[in-house]
């Protein structure tokens, strides 16, 4: 219960509403939350998060920013007191924050905050330097290579995160630009003055209740279309449409699923292609922006769309917005018009995306028209300059923003493909890591760098796999056993997307390389594809939990040391841990890899060998084998071998039991492609396992809810691996047949297809 003891404190009555109605955002904080005295302001948003303000002529925001779009929250218990020497004390259960009233602004003379949990203690003043930061992500890793930039001379500086080992985290809020309160949210700078907009974590080292916290005022992390956790196929090259037709073909013809095209800048007119237009100008348009279909490589893109979208292929195109709208453009006058410009001079609209006119035409004139003949998403490659016309607004970030807003707006589950743009990108999905170089050791970072970047939310990296280039070693280049390690890990990332440049030494079509590599690699893709239940579940944990698909060890041991030292390795989900192959055979026909295991049992994905953790171990591993284990009282779900996402349909439900005495898994399913997840239009699947000494029970537990989309009926095939041979199973009250594997000790049963309800299986 609140306690308010002393009448000199107000609670001030806000009249302003505001609501970034596509997100349902609310960012008026409850007012029974807020604690007024003076020219500060105190905001209890959870019992481990406060919002500090203070402002010299008493004006507070109750706008969102960039950053932070909600404080209306369920207040927590807190109490508010008073001392005689004139010191506010707000306490919850973990912070207790002291401010001596009527003293100015936040200093370490005038306010601490004291955090105490069953294992920390500390205390937090203003102008305290985190120190033991675990940072988070960055824009780009353009020019890098390994965790160095290119020259290798400078380390990759990666921003800090909400997430530290000194237990606390201070977003400072007080020059970050805010949103209007317009039907389409628009940015705005902040108004000048003696102000102070800070929100302080106290956490101690229980990393997942800071990045819930967080994503609680922040935003949830965005589910991406299911879409997105197939294979991409990318490359910089000029491809015409019908090459683009052969390789999705070849891609079928050889069983590789596939389910997006990404058509590189190519599919525009550029210099390379019409010299002849671009000759016509002085001085010549940039031929990297551009909207205008080449008709070399395209003769009928609207024929081309119609067959990818009968393929149930997703097509991207790639856009470089910076030099806006050309002379050359075939809609050039159309925009010029909208724009209400005058034309005689004939000169380049500049990019402007935070000018709202433009923005709308932007989308409305050169966008919306594409993607009604069928373009499903753009790649977003911004390389330019790092501020727009309003201070504090990051190009980068903003584009994301726009973009993902006017999906929404449209009534799509959008999907944001690009790069980082700051604090509060992680609302916006799908990040572009950018041209990191081909070799051994960009590899060996890939894995460390997607990781860490849960830290601040940004779980959803897509990355070139297989590298970008490297202007050096031809080696490397085309280096079969490196692409095919890198397809390994692409294969347990969060985006699996193939790329690279413009250089005829490399091959990004698997088919090309050698046998043995292309079906270890085919076999990786095989694989996560059949793990796409699996996936998909936890994404849609990932936005209800705000803990990434791929997060580091010390999220689930954040008290032991040597998980801080762990970077080769990461859960993947709740259930698995994958340490990725990044060393070469060297000639050999395997290479060692050591793996630290948690305390507990664990099992080898690939044989099912039951293993004892709480230790290091090394195995061997062959170029078709990655190193994945799964913990002891796991239920797996996995799907039977499928060509497409889009358009194909859980109606066969695999079921891997890695039994302990009990084990549950909450499978998820939606439409995959709307934004009905948000409000629930999808079901849940409770499966679980219990065993003693008479039996072992599974059941599986629709919770009855559905989607347009949904099954009604399905198949199962339930496999329970290291047990003894069963005498008898029964499904639902009467014997079924089942199956014995003696050679790995696998037991598999295979009701017939039934109605989606509930099944028992009861196995002795």
């Amino acid at each position: 219960m609140r306690v308010n003891r002393f009448p000199s404190l107000t609670i001030i009555l806000i009249l302003l509403v505001n609501v970034l109605s596509a997100q349902e955002y609310n960012t008026v904080a409850n007012l029974n939350a807020v604690v007024r005295v003076g020219n500060a302001r105190f905001t209890v948003l959870t019992d481990r998060v406060i919002r500090l303000e203070y402002s010299a002529d008493n004006n507070f925001t109750d706008q969102a920013s960039l950053t932070i779009v909600n404080r209306n929250l369920p207040v927590p218990p807190f109490s508010t007191t008073a001392d005689d020497n004139g010191w506010l004390v707000i306490k919850t259960k973990y912070c207790t924050l002291h401010y001596r009233q009527n003293s100015g602004a936040f200093t370490a003379r005038n306010l601490y905050i004291e955090y105490t949990d069953p294992q920390h203690t500390f205390t937090w003043k203003p102008g305290t330097k985190d120190h033991r930061n675990l940072k988070g992500t960055t824009r780009t890793l353009d020019g890098c290579s390994g965790e160095f930039s290119y020259n290798g001379m400078k380390k990759i500086a990666l921003e800090d995160g909400i997430l530290s080992r000194s237990g606390w985290c201070l977003i400072d809020d007080s020059q970050r630009p805010l949103f209007d309160n317009s039907d389409w949210p628009w940015v705005q700078g902040r108004t000048d003055g003696d102000k102070q907009d800070f929100y302080f974590f106290g956490y101690g080292s229980n990393y997942k209740a800071a990045l819930y916290d967080f994503t609680l005022i922040a935003g949830k992390i965005s589910l991406p279309p299911k879409f997105a956790f197939g294979v991409w196929y990318s490359r910089f090259w000029s491809y015409t449409e019908q090459d683009y037709k052969d390789i999705a073909n070849t891609y079928e013809q050889n069983n590789v699923p596939l389910d997006v095209l990404v058509v590189d800048m190519d599919w525009h007119l550029t210099p390379e292609s019409s010299p002849e237009i671009f000759n016509r100008y002085n001085p010549k348009p940039n031929g990297w922006t551009g909207f205008t279909w080449e008709k070399k490589f395209f003769p009928d893109y609207k024929e081309f769309l119609s067959w990818t979208n009968q393929k149930n292929l997703q097509t991207c195109l790639n856009l470089h917005p910076a030099a806006g709208v050309q002379q050359h453009e075939a809609i050039y006058p159309s925009f010029v018009k909208a724009m209400g410009l005058d034309t005689v001079n004939h000169a380049a609209i500049p990019f402007d995306i935070t000018n709202k006119k433009f923005a709308q035409n932007y989308f409305d004139v050169l966008l919306h028209p594409y993607e009604k003949d069928g373009i499903d998403f753009w790649w977003l490659d911004w390389q330019q300059w790092g501020h727009t016309n309003i201070k504090g607004v990051n190009p980068t970030f903003y584009l994301n923003y726009v973009h993902f807003s006017d999906m929404q707006r449209q009534g799509k589950r959008p999907l944001i493909f690009h790069r980082w743009g700051g604090l509060g990108n992680h609302r916006y999905q799908i990040g572009f890591s950018g041209d990191y170089l081909i070799n051994w050791k960009s590899l060996t970072y890939q894995p460390t760098f997607t990781a860490n970047a849960a830290n601040v939310g940004f779980g959803y990296w897509s990355h070139d796999i297989g590298g970008h280039t490297n202007p050096i070693s031809k080696k490397d280049k085309h280096d079969p056993e490196l692409f095919t390690r890198w397809i390994q890990w692409g294969a347990f990332s969060p985006i699996f997307r193939t790329h690279a440049t413009k250089d005829v030494e490399i091959e990004r079509r698997i088919w090309k390389y050698p046998e043995a590599n292309f079906k270890a690699m085919r076999k990786a893709i095989q694989q996560r594809y059949a793990l796409l239940p699996y996936i998909y579940t936890m994404a849609r944990m990932t936005y209800d939990s705000a803990v990434s698909l791929i997060r580091p060890m010390y999220y689930e041991f954040p008290d032991l040391e040597k998980a801080y030292h762990l970077e080769h390795q990461y859960y993947f989900g709740n259930n698995m841990i994958v340490a990725p192959i990044t060393q070469p055979m060297n000639g050999r026909d395997s290479v060692a890899q050591t793996v630290w295991l948690p305390e507990g049992n664990w099992f080898d994905y690939r044989n099912n060998q039951l293993l004892k953790g709480g230790k290091e171990i090394t195995a061997n591993y062959a170029l078709n084998e990655i190193p994945v284990f799964v913990k002891a009282g796991s239920i797996i779900p996995t799907q039977t071998p499928k060509l497409r996402i889009t358009g194909s349909v859980l109606d066969t439900l695999i079921l891997t039991v890695y039994p302990a005495a009990n084990a549950e898994f909450n499978l998820y399913e939606d439409e995959g492609n709307s934004e009905g997840y948000r409000k629930d239009v999808c079901s849940f699947t409770k499966i679980s396992w219990q065993q003693n000494s008479n039996a072992k029970v599974l059941k599986i537990e629709p919770e009855g809810k559905a989607f347009p989309t949904q099954v009604t009926e399905r198949s199962y095939e339930i496999r329970i691996v290291s047990t003894e041979k069963p005498t008898s199973v029964q499904l639902n009250g009467s014997l079924t047949n089942w199956s014995y594997d003696e050679v790995n000790k696998v037991t598999v049963i295979k009701p017939a297809k039934a109605p989606m309800a509930g099944m028992q299986l009861e196995i002795q």
